[in-house]
């Protein structure tokens, strides 16, 4: 079968998986929304807050729970991380439903995404309950269902890759969880952003293939290359942000002024004193709360001057690819498209600096991440070579 035929899907297929690839950015985007507020550990207990579906509203509901033990209410904050938390959970059920759309057809295909699903929800209660070790083999168990089944089966039906979604989507699930009860421990905080990327990553490859509008061109194997390294430069540079969030460390060469003593200086200096081995220390306790950060003035400074440098690789690869794109008429749309955010970006990346870091500069700052992400991906899920 030819590589651009069209997949045996259900009819509805692509609009699901459109659906789904909008509620992913948006997810993403209300969760920067949530860290960047400190609002992550507002509802200490999972995946209830304060031992409510929703969130409680006076400090009053809280007494005795153990919840409060650990951090007291704060309702302003709590309704942000619950109302993400039900975000979440919407999206779980669209990318369940399109794996059970993508495997229907397939022998025992519906039996491995439902057992998988079962395996996961039986666990939560059980996580409730205090038993977390069962509660995580159960969840583990379910994963590798869905991982050996998605290795199994070919993706004509675009089956791997809603297998694939939705094992990141129930790690997802894992890692919020952990994010919690770990205190916002910096590599699970970037682990939730970079499996968030992922699945937008995935669902935006499905949706296009779905839809089946391809691009021919001849030089369509050498621009899938490109994109490819295109991609990986990008989630590195997202892995950093990601570090640079979760470590606090932002306004690490200062901030809330135009000298140039913060950008692009930092702390006055070319090259201030860094500490690279500490600042990228993986793996710390257990039992730490790391809400605020808990590393000192030269480590976040090493942080945020790894996210710079290296932007300034994303920058120059981004920008020399978006003009090589330009060069093909039918790619010029999607050229200025990417100059442009490029653009965007790191000018929003400098006000984070400039303004101190208002909460709306730095949410942009995530979505335009998403944004620069949807165009390389989109590039290859519909480029071909003629065939």
């Amino acid at each position: 079968m030819s590589l651009s035929a069209r997949p045996a899907l259900h009819r509805n297929f692509h609009r699901l998986a459109w659906f789904a690839m909008i509620m992913t950015a948006s997810t993403i985007m209300f969760g920067a929304f949530v860290r960047l507020s400190d609002a992550g550990l507002s509802c200490p207990d999972w995946p209830t807050c304060y031992g409510q579906a929703t969130w409680p509203q006076h400090v009053e509901e809280t007494i005795g729970h153990p919840a409060a033990e650990i951090r007291p209410l704060e309702t302003h904050k709590a309704w942000r991380e619950q109302v993400h938390r039900f975000l979440a959970g919407a999206l779980g059920i669209e990318i369940l439903t399109l794996a059970l759309l993508a495997t229907r057809k397939r022998r025992f295909g519906s039996t491995a995404v439902v057992t998988a699903c079962v395996l996961v929800a039986a666990g939560i209660p059980l996580y409730m309950m205090g038993w977390h070790g069962t509660a995580s083999a159960l969840a583990l168990i379910g994963e590798a269902i869905l991982l050996i089944a998605a290795l199994r089966w070919s993706n004509i039906d675009l089956a791997r890759a809603a297998l694939l979604t939705l094992a990141v989507v129930i790690f997802q699930a894992l890692l919020g969880m952990w994010t919690v009860t770990l205190l916002l421990k910096p590599i699970v905080v970037m682990g939730h952003l970079l499996g968030g990327m992922l699945m937008f990553g995935l669902l935006v490859w499905m949706a296009w293939r779905a839809t089946h509008m391809p691009i021919t061109l001849a030089e369509a194997p050498k621009l899938k290359w490109l994109l490819r390294i295109g991609v990986a430069v990008l989630v590195t540079q997202i892995a950093l942000g990601g570090w640079v969030s979760a470590n606090y460390a932002a306004l690490a060469c200062g901030g809330g002024s135009a000298s140039l003593d913060n950008f692009p200086r930092c702390a006055n200096q070319w090259w201030p004193q860094h500490n690279f081995a500490e600042g990228f220390t993986l793996w710390r306790g257990i039992g730490v709360d790391y809400e605020g950060g808990v590393l000192d003035g030269a480590s976040r400074i090493a942080i945020q001057m790894a996210h710079r440098l290296f932007a300034i690789v994303v920058a120059v690869y981004l920008l020399w690819l978006g003009l090589r794109l330009f060069r093909l008429p039918s790619m010029r749309g999607w050229a200025s498209a990417l100059v442009a955010l490029l653009v965007l970006q790191v000018t929003l990346g400098i006000l984070n600096v400039k303004l101190a870091l208002p909460l709306e500069v730095a949410v942009a700052h995530n979505g335009v991440a998403v944004a620069l992400l949807f165009v390389l991906v989109s590039l290859l899920a519909r480029l071909r070579a003629p065939d």
